[in-house]
């Protein structure tokens, strides 16, 4: 008798659990992600394998046959629908992320170290000010602030604008809406993206939207860049330069401040911030599933399963992460581990092409928190931090912590 579909739970009330049982399922199991049907894939080998396959399409429009009647009604349809590299293949998506990747090298992303730095110093000596033993949430004060601050500069987005992006962003991600909420919530993005378009071709400046918009009117026939490419791709860098970082800020905070012993590796030269970094994004990464992929042919799997052409994958990077192929006592955090492999950033053409900026601003932001009030802790036990309601972002909704800070003469 075949196994029950799993159904995933809208809120991601209980995640660790969770992602045992897709494990336990065997590499992939057939799930129900808010009434669609997909394979979610847990185990890495099998999932870095899908990730590179030419069988595999993240253009819903042109190789998931449900997509025209799942988009009207599905919570999660902006995640389908968007026309930019996210869910482009093939040529389309090699010409879109070749537009995007100078802004975001390795090298480009080492020049803004100072900036990041100057943005967490100004953060910290506002939490320095408020009186010793208060509490505080880092989230709200920290780990959002830094985040859409730098990819605020970056895009050109005007300091007014900010928290006006942070709310529809945010719900982007909030899968417990239902899916009317969530087609206003988009419309709401998109005007915002339209008047932040509008203003630039206005009043261009040296940002990454100004430079966008310069490439698309320059091609008056729109090959280098579509109207709707254009929007899509400003919120694809948006949004997943801003929610993903907060919550790997978020993790790594609370880990370092409930385990003493993670912050004395740092401390005492047994593993670097970098290296917390990489557990942190291995251990509770910032998307815990990402819709979708489809099959453009039978794939079979190695449990004598197959993915037929057409169905649905869901790339479950959580799961994968702790997996016991993937790591030793994988359900450990533990910093001075000698392998930092993981998926986080996902794996092959569609890889993160943030990942250098969210790393550098994970570090430093731990760095010099850490520096400054080397006494914080939480104010309350970590397991009692309530959790975004989502099955996608993973984060918590509060960090508080007493800064304790260190009486200096």
């Amino acid at each position: 008798m075949p196994e029950q579909i799993l159904v995933l739970d809208p809120a991601g009330s209980d995640p660790d659990a969770e992602h045992q049982a897709l494990r336990e399922r065997g590499p992939a199991t057939l799930v129900d992600i808010l009434g669609v049907r997909a394979w979610s894939v847990s185990d890495p080998a099998l999932l870095k394998q899908l990730l590179t396959s030419k069988d595999v399409s993240k253009d819903g429009r042109a190789h998931w046959p449900a997509f025209a009647e799942t988009v009207p009604t599905w919570p999660l349809a902006l995640w389908i629908a968007v026309e930019n590299m996210f869910t482009a293949y093939g040529t389309d998506h090699s010409r879109l992320r070749r537009m995007i990747a100078p802004a975001l090298s390795a090298r480009r992303t080492a020049t803004l170290q100072a900036d990041i730095e100057t943005l967490v110093t100004g953060l910290l000596d506002t939490l320095d000010a408020l009186p010793p033993g208060e509490s505080i949430d880092l989230r709200e004060h920290l780990a959002y602030p830094l985040p859409i601050a730098v990819i605020g500069q970056l895009m050109g987005v005007p300091a007014d604008q900010r928290a006006k992006f942070r709310t529809v962003v945010d719900n982007v991600f909030a899968t417990h809406l239902t899916a009317g909420e969530q087609t206003a919530n988009t419309a709401a993005l998109y005007g915002l993206l339209d008047a932040l378009i509008a203003s630039k071709r206005t009043t261009p400046g040296e940002d990454m939207t100004s430079l966008l918009i310069a490439t698309r009117d320059e091609e008056g026939d729109g090959s280098a860049l579509s109207d709707a490419e254009l929007r899509d791709t400003l919120l694809l860098m948006i949004s997943a330069g801003y929610e993903t970082t907060v919550n790997v800020i978020d993790h790594a905070l609370t880990t370092l401040l409930s385990d003493p012993q993670q912050l004395a590796h740092v401390r005492d030269g047994r593993c670097t911030w970098q290296d917390i970094v990489e557990e942190t994004l291995r251990y509770e990464p910032a998307v815990k599933h990402l819709p979708l992929r489809y099959a453009l042919t039978d794939i079979p799997l190695p449990d004598g399963q197959t993915i037929h052409s057409g169905e649905a994958i869901l790339a479950s990077y959580a799961a994968a992460n702790r997996h016991p192929d993937l790591h030793q006592n994988a359900d450990q955090f533990d910093a001075t581990r000698t392998s930092k492999a993981h998926l986080t950033f996902g794996h092959g053409v569609h890889f993160c092409l943030g990942a250098p900026l969210a790393r550098l601003e994970v570090a430093t932001a731990l760095r010099l928190f850490f520096e400054r009030f080397p006494d914080a802790q939480l104010a309350t036990q970590r397991e009692d931090l309530p959790r975004l309601r989502s099955l996608i972002s993973n984060g918590h909704t509060t960090v508080p912590v007493r800064l304790c800070p260190t009486t200096t003469i």
